[in-house]
């Protein structure tokens, strides 16, 4: 396999770059949806997004709105079903289940509706759906650096308390930690590492970047930090495998970095004849420790 020309034409290089980026962000934000294990969340976000990218196609077609960019609709769609399934399981948590059931397909109905209306979007749908890293522009990488220095900032600003949100969600509320807003926050968070992922491999295949590196990782450690590491550097190298396989063999960048990622799950599967480290070498009382020491800080 020719690595030579991923390094030499500056618009596969464009495409690296976009990948590499896009993998801190899963990295870091796909760890604590593992340990949260609102895995399902992330995925009805992933496919609610669709709506606000159809509803911002079409006013743009229709009514010649240039600056109401399809992204805008991906916040705007990511992050209202983030809040909405973020109260819902803070207030009706026995119909969460149901709530993201439906989150999911109307956010994909509505995305689908708008885009049959707008003239000349089978390639916006086809992009959104299964991505389509060709098409990122050198202004892009600026604002995929930017989103990660903000999500970056953000967890370590409430690392230990998005830990204990994590891992005893209960007895962090008792301890005076502000679960909700914290939970709101981490959803929000999930919401905007989806849209930098949806441009990358698509709203279909964003759960396989978004958890399995995170998965592999929590696999030989035990320790926040080095799993959030450990994925970033997993997603980087799947990513960059991905683009390399997908170049010598023609197929679609975003779906093969999918399948590399699948693969790598499914050949180190046989290493889980346990529960992993990471889950297992935490204990309630180590997570009282670190709410007693966020609440005393």
């Amino acid at each position: 396999m020719s690595l030579s020309p991923l390094f030499q034409d500056p618009f596969l290089q464009l495409t690296l770059w976009a990948a590499l980026l896009a993998s801190i962000a899963s990295g870091t934000i796909g760890s604590f949806v593992v340990i949260k294990r609102i895995a399902f969340i992330a995925g009805s976000i992933a496919h609610s997004l669709l709506g606000g990218v159809g509803l911002c196609l079409w006013l743009q077609r229709i009514y010649h709105l240039e600056w109401l960019l399809p992204l805008y609709g991906a916040f705007l769609g990511a992050i209202g079903s983030a809040i909405l399934l973020g109260w819902v399981h803070l207030h009706y948590r026995q119909r969460e289940d149901a709530v993201i059931a439906a989150i999911w397909s109307t956010g994909t109905a509505a995305g689908v509706v708008f885009l049959s209306m707008t003239p000349g979007t089978n390639t916006e749908l086809l992009n959104y759906l299964f991505g389509n890293i060709l098409w990122i522009h050198p202004n892009d990488l600026l604002f995929l650096a930017f989103l990660d220095l903000l999500i970056l900032g953000f967890v370590c600003f409430y690392y230990r308390r998005f830990l204990a949100l994590c891992f005893d969600e209960e007895q962090a509320k008792l301890r005076g930690i502000p679960v909700q807003r914290l939970y709101m926050l981490l959803l929000s968070l999930t919401a905007v590492t989806v849209v930098l992922l949806v441009q990358i491999i698509g709203t279909v295949l964003v759960i396989a970047l978004l958890t399995i590196p995170s998965t592999l990782a929590g696999l030989f450690t035990h320790r926040l930090h080095v799993l959030i590491a450990s994925a970033i550097g997993l997603s980087m190298l799947f990513s960059f495998f991905g683009l390399c396989l997908s170049y010598q063999l023609d197929w679609p960048p975003g779906s093969t970095i999918a399948l590399v990622t699948a693969a790598a799950y499914f050949i180190a599967l046989p290493l889980k004849t346990h529960k992993p480290r990471f889950f297992r070498n935490y204990r309630p009382s180590r997570v009282s420790i670190i709410i007693d020491s966020e609440k005393h800080k």
